[in-house]
């Protein structure tokens, strides 16, 4: 009994306190070797990868300032510096001439709100974010409310919203203050409705019931289109990476876990939880999916995740197990499925950083 006991005890330290312990280490450990990189490869005027990549500079400083670093240091400060030098009178913060205008404001919007914790960035924000209000299809644009686009965000005022688009929309907006029930917020989860397959009172559209599995699509405007394909009965297939973009919108836009809407992407993840690919995209857009992953499963504030087969997975340890056998020897990370950026290191480091930024 003594004996039972004793290898029990064990077990259990193995288990609870060694490999957390690991684990710790193993992420601090690729988390500096990543900022070390990223370090090196800032440009003299504060941006990465080049002087008109305001979106890749602005994920690379938000990364830097969820890993620990500080508005004050230097590295992080000419990131800052460069984004708030591309603030237009107009507020959004974007290129000259970008067709990528909101992308580019939301995501330098995300920066500045990480390092806005003495409000030094207060009045910048609140122009960047009637910039956005500005931006998003509704009304003003000469559309209906029970139109798919309504609601959305797109790169610009002139592209088609999409589902990436307007998840970071809701992120940038959530993360600068403004409340779930605001009406922007409330216009774009109308939107992310309509990008589901689920056919219900809040998606009429016509192909909301050809899938109908509770995953969601690239968008719902001008009929639908999905980057997974089509179906044979024209529906538009699910895929991971927006399927993750969509629940984590519903749960900033104020949707409980009690939603029959979260309810179903949620039972979607459970049948298609992976790591090893983007499902329904193979490597494609691989690590665009890591980030959306991570931060989507922390939202369900669980530490683990259990699949349609009976598996519990510790979501937090599996990703950095993946993401340790995925970085190069000089900190950074790249996919050789070099499609949407990917194959830029410094795109893909800060999406690894943004991962393990809820791996703690």
């Amino acid at each position: 009994m003594q004996r039972n006991i004793a290898i029990l005890f064990i077990v259990f330290f193995l288990t609870n306190i060694l490999k957390p312990t690991a684990m710790a280490q193993d992420l601090d450990s690729m988390r500096q070797k990543a900022i070390q990189f990223l370090e090196l490869t800032q440009s003299a005027d504060g941006s990465w990868s080049s002087s008109g990549a305001v979106g890749i500079s602005g994920l690379v400083t938000t990364s830097l300032l969820q890993s620990g670093k500080t508005a004050d240091d230097p590295v992080v400060a000419k990131g800052l510096e460069f984004l708030l030098r591309n603030q237009k009178p107009s507020g959004g913060i974007h290129a000259t001439e970008s067709r990528h205008q909101n992308y580019e404001t939301c995501i330098a919007m995300l920066a500045m709100s990480e390092a806005n914790s003495n409000r030094k960035y207060d009045a910048q924000l609140k122009k960047a974010e009637m910039f956005l209000r500005g931006l998003q299809w509704d009304e003003g644009e000469g559309i209906e409310s029970s139109e798919g686009a309504y609601g959305g965000g797109g790169y610009d005022s002139k592209q088609r919203p999409d589902m990436s688009n307007t998840q970071f929309l809701i992120e940038a907006l959530k993360k600068s203050g403004v409340a779930a029930d605001d009406p922007a917020m409330q216009k774009a989860l109308k939107f992310v409705s309509r990008a589901q397959n689920l056919e219900s009172p809040r998606n009429t559209l016509d192909f909301a019931g050809r899938v109908n599995d509770g995953g969601f699509i690239y968008t719902p405007a001008k009929g639908g289109e999905s980057k997974a394909g089509m179906t044979e009965n024209g529906g538009h297939k699910s895929y991971g990476s927006i399927t993750y973009a969509g629940l984590k919108s519903m749960i900033y836009a104020g949707l409980t876990k009690d939603d029959i809407r979260v309810k179903a992407a949620t039972e979607w993840i459970r049948r298609n939880y992976t790591l090893s690919e983007n499902p329904g995209m193979g490597q494609q857009g691989l690590y665009y999916y890591f980030q959306t992953f991570a931060k989507t499963t922390s939202s369900l504030e669980s530490e683990s995740f259990t699949t349609i087969d009976g598996t519990e997975h510790f979501w937090k340890q599996e990703l950095v197990k993946k993401l340790a056998e995925l970085q190069q020897s000089n900190g950074s990370w790249v996919n050789p499925a070099d499609r949407w950026y990917e194959g830029d290191p410094n795109l893909v480091t800060a999406y690894c950083l943004l991962a393990l930024s809820h791996c703690d």
